[in-house]
């Protein structure tokens, strides 16, 4: 019986989807202020290091809402026969363990990259130092957009165009740092606008602590790497370890059942 009435449902909600009777980008555009209030904070900067900047955000956060919708309705169609305040509750938080999925799958993705990414930024600043020798750091910004990493290009321009508004505050460089959250970006910001903040005849002195914080940095992200490339080249060799233990003492086992049986 709820078979039936389950597919009965589903049927009916496809055939008004076909017809345009119901549509899910339209609900989803409709109310598009309520469901912003669920994205996720750092959700751009994991789609921009995951699909680089050409990826449209917005765009996978609405097939977002439309999968846990479709899950809630699914669910609902099941329940149909015996909705009740828990199973419309049980069907609300399966839909919303779907939306979850996709940004949970985003996030595992950037800790199994975490030190590549987040070497990207002071890799880039040590680049960045040689322009700020001949130019102010606005400018420097602008002439190393093309240059950058694909991943730091729209918040660079971002960057600069705050800048060029008149916005001399570290705002625009904060701002920067939490659309970008690797580690220590809000401290490399903050040097950058410092030097920005700096007389022409301390420029060098500046520059030099700038560029010794950026290499130090480069350093512990170089390390990091080379750590964890090591703690997984002994994971693997503990694994391998084990494994063949466990196949030597399977066969000592088969092998003392064989003379036993004798």
């Amino acid at each position: 019986m709820y078979i039936e009435v389950f597919i009965l449902a589903a049927l009916l909600l496809f055939g008004m989807n076909y017809t345009g009777k119901i549509s899910a980008n339209r609900f989803v555009a409709d109310n598009e202020v309520y469901f912003r209030k669920l994205k996720e904070s750092d959700w751009d900067f994991y789609v921009k290091a995951r699909y680089g900047d050409q990826a449209n955000s917005d765009f996978l956060f609405n097939n977002r809402i439309k999968k846990g919708l479709l899950a809630i309705v699914i669910m609902l169609c099941f329940f149909i026969s015996n909705l009740t305040y828990v199973t419309v509750l049980f069907s609300i938080l399966g839909g919303y363990l779907v939306f979850r999925m996709d940004y949970s799958s985003l996030k595992k993705y950037y800790k199994r990259h975490l030190t590549e990414i987040d070497s990207m930024l002071p890799h880039y600043l040590k680049s960045l130092e040689i322009l700020i020798q001949h130019y102010t750091v606005p400018v420097a910004l602008g002439k190393s957009i093309d240059d950058a990493p694909s991943i730091f290009k729209e918040g660079l321009q971002e960057l600069i165009n705050q800048i060029n508004a008149g916005d001399d505050t570290i705002n625009p460089y904060m701002d920067f740092a939490k659309t970008y959250p690797v580690r220590d970006s809000m401290r490399m910001m903050r040097l950058l606008y410092r030097l920005s903040l700096g007389r022409q005849e301390h420029k060098q002195e500046q520059l030099l602590t700038f560029s010794k914080t950026i290499s130090n940095l480069q350093q512990k992200a170089r390390e990091l790497k080379y750590k964890n490339r090591l703690e997984k080249m002994e994971g693997k060799t503990m694994k391998m370890l084990i494994t063949t233990g466990l196949g030597v003492m399977v066969l000592l086992v088969f092998a003392v059942l064989q003379l036993m049986n004798m």
